[in-house]
């Protein structure tokens, strides 16, 4: 195949010779990779003039006196032809090269692993209209929070676009390195071989399998042949579900699609944290009619039935007009890392993530212990909880109300300072 950097200047040339009624060309490549230069080519009006110039330049070496340069005659239809597939391939090439890189730096941003991020570019070369990249993160308790990025490629060209990932939480447990889940359903066309589905996901198993209407089975294992059976159904109905999977079977999941506009959206963690139901901030959320950025603290209002897309519907609660000060009130508790700036700047960034952080607090004992905080902007507080996960008091960390023997004397002063502030605002 023929190519030239300088393709699209060569094919208009080219063309505009057919027009005024040329029509072979004499041309000449590098031997080794097929490349033409844009000076080392000349149209004719006939053949028998093209074969003689090409007879007369290969005699000589062609334009550049080279021994490693072939020289051909063609047709002009036929080099037209080579040059804009070659031309289309490399720009569509570039096309994806440069979507792939976008699409990585999207896909980085929202915090994925570079684990996500290495699987974009398999996927994307096979020119499928529709794929998912899975990932877990680490949950509550152990059990894990399921993620799945949707990318589809577009109906007018073959860029991808990455506008939405699913989080979901629940009771699943984990599987050991080795093993999957899977689905193992009746073959009617051949009884002896059934048929095997398996999944990374256990919450997408379980959906499957309710779904299926003769005999199956649900279990995990490294295969069909060493596995563990979790339920079963006969003739579409169940029959048995494992006591130590009954939680997992019959517990309901919590998920929640997250959107994206050119990368920018929920991060990975704060949805794993909010379908966990936990509080995150952000502050570039986008105001659909004025455009403009605001701050706001925002957890999924799990108290009300979901949408008609799936979705809960996101309570926010506005950064500062709600009045949450999060720095002023991680110091009201005797936290013993918020002495050093770079702990404390690492427990405000995890806490605006809807993590829980493990802080070191002194009780009323004096005592210093590990525990775990979490904001509560809706009560404007915190809460604190055992490395088990059981809440505690706060009130045994709180720090001793300060004591101002002229607050009573000043209290008019203050009381008119606050409302000048307020009118100023």
């Amino acid at each position: 195949m023929v190519s030239s950097s300088y393709a699209a200047g060569v094919i208009s040339q080219l063309e505009d010779a057919q027009d005024v009624g040329f029509s072979h060309v004499v041309f000449e490549l590098y031997a080794d990779d097929r490349t033409m230069q844009p000076h080392h080519w000349q149209v004719f009006e006939t053949m028998g003039a093209a074969q003689e110039q090409r007879q007369a330049l290969a005699d000589k070496g062609g334009w550049s006196g080279h021994d490693d340069r072939h020289i051909y005659c063609w047709p002009i239809d036929r080099l037209l032809e080579e040059l804009q597939t070659t031309h289309s391939l490399n720009n569509r090439q570039a096309m994806n090269l440069n979507n792939l890189e976008d699409i990585k730096k999207e896909v980085a941003n929202l915090g994925f692993s570079q684990q996500s991020i290495d699987q974009l570019e398999p996927q994307m070369r096979t020119g499928t209209g529709y794929f998912n990249v899975r990932e877990q993160l680490p949950g509550d308790n152990g059990l894990p929070v399921d993620l799945t990025l949707h990318l589809r490629k577009s109906n007018e060209s073959e860029y991808y676009n990455l506008n939405k990932f699913e989080a979901v939480a629940g009771k699943i447990p984990p599987v050991v390195p080795g093993q999957q889940y899977m689905v193992i359903s009746e073959n009617k066309d051949n009884p002896e071989r059934p048929l095997v589905k398996a999944f990374d996901s256990g919450y997408e198993a379980i959906e499957f399998f309710k779904k299926q209407k003769g005999n199956s089975e649900l279990a995990i294992g490294e295969s069909p042949e060493a596995k563990q059976n979790l339920a079963s159904k006969e003739q579409g109905t169940v029959n048995y579900v494992n006591n130590d999977f009954k939680q997992a079977y019959f517990g309901s999941a919590v998920s929640q699609t997250f959107y994206v506009q050119k990368g920018v959206g929920f991060s990975a963690q704060q949805a794993a944290n909010m379908v966990q139901g936990r509080t995150v901030h952000r502050d570039n959320m986008l105001n659909p009619n004025s455009g403009e950025t605001y701050r706001a603290w925002i957890n999924l209002d799990q108290g009300i039935p979901k949408d008609d897309h799936g979705n809960y519907k996101l309570k926010q609660m506005n950064d500062p007009n709600f009045g949450f000060d999060l720095d002023k009130t991680l110091n009201k508790f005797k936290i013993k890392e918020l002495a050093d700036p770079a702990q404390k700047a690492a427990i405000v960034q995890g806490i605006k993530n809807g993590d829980r952080i493990e802080v070191t607090v002194t009780g009323k004992d004096n005592k210093e212990q590990k525990v775990l905080l979490e904001a509560q902007p809706r009560y404007k507080t915190m809460d604190f909880y055992s490395g088990k996960g059981d809440k505690l008091k706060r009130e045994l960390f709180q720090k001793a109300p300060s004591q101002n023997l002229d607050l009573g004397k000043d209290r008019g002063k203050s009381k008119d300072k606050g409302e000048d502030m307020g009118m100023s605002i």
